[in-house]
């Protein structure tokens, strides 16, 4: 029989401003360990700490536009429409600075757990 998943948790990310976090499938949510689907929202001018997950992660901007940066200080502008892949063991920082903000669509493969991010102090 399928599984019903009524409703997300709810979760707030680090960074300058609140950035939302709706979990369907996960760690939190569901118990699930081999992959977590999160959906995003976060405001303009948000800005998270860097970090160098162990797990792959997936991204699909679903409005606005999400700015990915680089180890190597390089900048990747992903809008509505567009996806990327960060592969696990790189670094990367994300944010929005466009007026609009973005909503995006994250799996990560495995689930995201603080303990795999390795989020920079």
């Amino acid at each position: 029989m399928p599984t019903h998943i009524a409703r997300p948790t709810r979760l707030v990310a680090p960074g300058n401003k609140p950035k939302f976090i709706d979990e369907y499938v996960g760690l939190v949510n569901n118990g699930e360990a081999r992959l977590s689907v999160a959906h995003m929202h976060a405001p303009a001018g948000w800005l998270e700490p860097g970090q160098r997950p162990v797990f792959d992660e997936y991204t699909v901007v679903l409005a606005g536009a999400l700015c990915i940066e680089s180890e190597g200080g390089e900048r990747l502008t992903v809008r509505a429409g567009e996806a990327v892949l960060v592969n696990g063991g790189e670094w990367v920082r994300y944010g929005t600075l466009e007026a609009e903000g973005a909503e995006y669509l994250a799996v990560c493969l495995p689930a995201f757990s603080p303990s795999l991010v390795n989020r920079d102090a």
